[in-house]
């Protein structure tokens, strides 16, 4: 791995983990804004609860050692929620800034996922 790979990395993965802890965060707590806005997109208020904890979840999994099937399931919910944010916000016809946020985190989740050293990779080594 390079310099400038590892160094992609980890400006990912923590850009990534600080967007999806606060979000997560924020989601656990219900906070008014974004009660209304899971009821806008057709959810109902519980998915917050259940999108915080996996959120957070996700959030270790990536940022321990090791595990590397686990990290492999946190990117795919990572991938799998944001990319659903920004599905829903088109299908609502919100503007563009209301799925800014999730487009990031989608990327950043690939970039991350994309750049990650191979200890962090699942191979029949690691199996």
């Amino acid at each position: 791995m390079t310099k400038k790979t590892k160094i992609i990395y980890w400006v990912s993965t923590l850009w990534l983990a600080l967007g999806m802890l606060s979000t997560g965060i924020v989601q656990l707590f219900k906070m008014k804004e974004e009660v209304q806005m899971m009821t806008h997109l057709g959810y109902p208020a519980y998915f917050l609860t259940i999108i915080g904890v996996w959120k957070v979840l996700g959030v270790t999994a990536v940022l321990i050692p090791k595990f590397p099937l686990l990290k492999e399931w946190a990117y795919a919910g990572f991938f799998f929620t944001m990319s659903g944010a920004v599905f829903s916000h088109l299908a609502s016809g919100d503007s563009a800034k209301d799925f800014f946020g999730p487009t990031l985190l989608l990327i950043l989740t690939t970039v991350s996922w994309y750049s990650r050293p191979s200890d962090r990779k699942i191979s029949s080594e690691n199996q």
